[in-house]
């Protein structure tokens, strides 16, 4: 027979008897009976020391008795001030023996291996899909409740997730904080900043396993795909046109609104498009910034200089349906259409006479009296 616990132990244990035991079984259980002494009175969870029950009881308290004296943040337990302070620090002690990168918690450095083992042990029960991580399993489930616990302050905007609130947020405040170092553009989030990145390296890694088009942004790609699909799940609710993409819908609005919420910082002429503003802009800078690669003619749209181009190659996409004759412009289609219509619906203002093209009398005029050093007289 052996006494296990000692005489001047026994009042860490309260009423808890000395025992007298005679087997390795009956050691472990007198042990399990003292470890399971701290209880908390509140949820019921048990420690085997005292100290950590104490630990615990914060939670329930919401005492936060640690405060960072960088931040001021402040924290329930110790352990979680000083993994706080890494924050601060930069520091990193915690390593990825396959790939080297560092971590200031341990508990995300266990998370980050299963990116190497392709461990995804949390899955949603509703519809199937895995999660390396608990807390994504949480933010996924919130997209089958439409639930938005996150709520902004000054417009009362919903959110599924804190950081899709935090980064709202920057709307209201304008602040941009991330900045290119190539070209020193400022973006409100880090991930646009990245992606952006990407028109300078011109990295595109999402690629379309249809026809083979790559994009920047895996969004693009997901509205590209509508393209194959002709899907247009956005739908006015004004005139009921469809779209394939949502910012496209939000655009079309405008034609509904007259919402012209860019203007013009040299005459103050309003437009519904920022590229519309963009494009006008030129005409007071005389930009030219899309050349020809043939002839080096220089011009203010992109798409003048595709139509230019065909002057090169002879490439005529625009043929007439009555004697198939074709054209490099839409425009000068249209026109030749009235040949064969015998329409002539525009008019000279000075003198009246009827024509199939559209031609300023003001460049008539100059150009006659040119030529012939004396006044036009119309007959």
């Amino acid at each position: 027979m052996e006494t296990h616990i000692k005489t001047n132990e026994t009042h860490l244990v309260n009423d808890l008897c000395v025992e007298t035991v005679d087997t390795d079984k009956n050691v472990e259980n007198v042990y399990d009976t003292i470890k399971k002494y701290f209880t908390c009175d509140i949820c019921g969870q048990k420690f085997p020391q005292k100290r950590l029950l104490d630990k615990h009881f914060h939670t329930h308290t919401k005492e936060r008795p640690y405060s960072c004296d960088v931040c001021n943040k402040k924290f329930s337990q110790k352990s979680y001030l000083k993994r706080h302070y890494r924050t601060h620090t930069n520091e990193k002690p915690h390593s990825c023996d396959v790939c080297g990168k560092g971590f200031s918690h341990r508990g995300n450095l266990f998370t980050h291996y299963r990116i190497h083992t392709s461990e995804n042990p949390f899955s949603c029960d509703v519809c199937g899909k895995e999660f390396s991580q608990r807390g994504n399993l949480f933010k996924h489930f919130r997209i089958h409740t439409s639930e938005k616990p996150f709520s902004c302050d000054v417009c009362g905007k919903g959110f599924s997730q804190r950081s899709h609130l935090f980064a709202h947020n920057l709307i209201h405040t304008s602040e941009k904080p991330f900045s290119c170092d190539v070209c020193h553009k400022d973006f409100s989030q880090k991930s646009n900043l990245n992606e952006h990145l990407r028109t300078h390296t011109k990295e595109k890694p999402y690629s379309c396993d249809v026809c083979g088009k790559e994009f920047f942004q895996r969004g693009s790609l997901f509205a590209h795909y509508r393209i194959h699909t002709s899907e247009k799940p956005f739908s006015c609710d004004v005139c009921h046109k469809e779209f394939s993409r949502k910012c496209d819908l939000k655009l079309h609005y405008r034609t509904h609104t007259n919402e012209k919420p860019y203007s013009c910082d040299v005459c103050h002429k309003d437009f519904s498009l920022k590229r519309n503003l963009n494009v006008y802009h030129r005409t007071h800078t005389k930009e030219k910034p899309y050349s020809s690669d043939v002839c080096h003619k220089d011009f203010s749209l992109k798409r003048n200089l595709n139509v230019h181009h065909r002057t090169h190659t002879q490439e005529s996409p625009y043929s007439c349906d009555v004697c198939g004759k074709g054209f490099s412009r839409r425009d000068n289609l249209a026109s030749h259409y009235q040949i064969h219509t015998d329409g002539k619906p525009f008019s000279c203002d000075v003198c009246g006479k009827n024509y199939s093209h559209k031609v300023d009398s003001k460049y008539i005029l100059e150009y006659i009296q040119t030529k012939s050093h004396i006044p036009l007289v119309c007959s």
